[in-house]
């Protein structure tokens, strides 16, 4: 199973102990996969249409637990597609339909549709424990979050932009900043900053999620700070030798030409010794001097014989 089924499995098994909290999710799943029906004499239904097993048992638990009404479920194949299945949930009945729908705020109390049922109320959602029951019952309908072993990505796709912007309101009121792009006709609300990941899961109360995330996130910062570590020292290594190259290449084209005879002692002394030791730091070559200098003092002289041997070389 991906993260991300693992984390809707995860989220499938919370329910809010708060009846309030309870019909915020439900009003989030309604509004991203719900489709409410008016008959030829006026009855309502309302039911879901889902190929997550776990948004089906979800919706089945929160109908059940709060409203203590049961959906007619039916699954479909989806063979020539290539898709496993699709799990339709119905309530069929005129009274528990109505029921859920006025709960929600889909429905006022003369039966007439207040609003665009895709829209929620701002009643619903007036407490935090609400908002993150909403945006429990979001992601567990529309979202989806990539495997953070390859990458950080974190999405809710909506229908409409007033719902995208509805739940990047929502994720403010948690320090989250979600950012919106409407991606061919959907909206998206997209998150990829680690540590706001890890937020909004805390938010949806995935902690087993969100500890796995860290773990992941942990070992994958570590991994990255030793390859900058070891890119570094190898970059120091590879500049040292390639100077400490060019180095003996021109006190052997001195010591060629002129000879060592023309230097000064300091000069003559550094030279040998570059000779001698190769592979020498800067520092360990001051040190080996018969009056050890610091490192500056020993660039200051290979620089020196470097600029000689760059005269001869062009007959300066």
């Amino acid at each position: 199973m991906s993260f991300s089924g693992r984390v809707k499995e995860e989220l499938s098994y919370q329910t809010g102990v708060a009846m309030h909290c309870r019909i915020a999710e439900i009003a989030a799943i309604l509004s991203l996969c719900g489709k409410v029906n008016i008959d030829e004499n006026g009855k309502v239904s309302v039911k879901i249409h889902t190929e997550n097993l776990a948004v089906s048992r979800k919706y089945f638990t929160l109908v059940k637990k709060t409203y203590n009404i049961d959906c007619d479920i039916a699954i479909r194949s989806h063979i020539h597609t290539g898709k496993s299945r699709s799990y339709i949930l119905d309530v069929k009945d005129d009274y528990a339909a109505r029921k859920i729908l006025s709960s929600v705020k889909f429905m006022n109390g003369d039966g007439n549709f207040e609003r665009d049922y895709t829209q929620v109320d701002s009643l619903i959602l007036r407490k935090a424990c609400c908002k993150r029951a909403f945006l429990r019952g979001a992601f567990l309908c529309a979202g989806s979050i990539s495997e953070p072993e390859k990458t950080y990505h974190f999405e809710i796709v909506c229908i409409t932009p007033e719902r995208a912007w509805q739940i990047c309101d929502m994720m403010k009121t948690f320090d989250i900043e979600g950012k919106y792009i409407t991606r061919k006709k959907y909206h998206v609300v997209y998150i990829k900053e680690a540590s706001q990941i890890v937020d909004i899961l805390n938010v949806m109360e995935a902690h087993v999620s969100l500890m796995e995330l860290e773990n992941i996130r942990i070992l994958k910062e570590m991994r990255n700070s030793i390859n900058r570590r070891v890119n570094c020292e190898t970059a120091n290594i590879s500049k040292t030798v390639s100077a400490a190259v060019k180095q003996i290449e021109d006190i052997t084209y001195i010591r060629d030409t002129v000879g060592f005879s023309e230097l000064t002692d300091g000069l003559r002394e550094i030279a040998q010794i570059r000779l001698d030791y190769p592979e020498a730091s800067l520092v360990e070559l001051g040190k080996l001097l018969s009056t050890p200098v610091g490192k500056s003092g020993v660039n200051h002289r290979l620089r020196k014989l470097s600029m000689m041997a760059e005269e001869l070389r062009t007959g300066n």
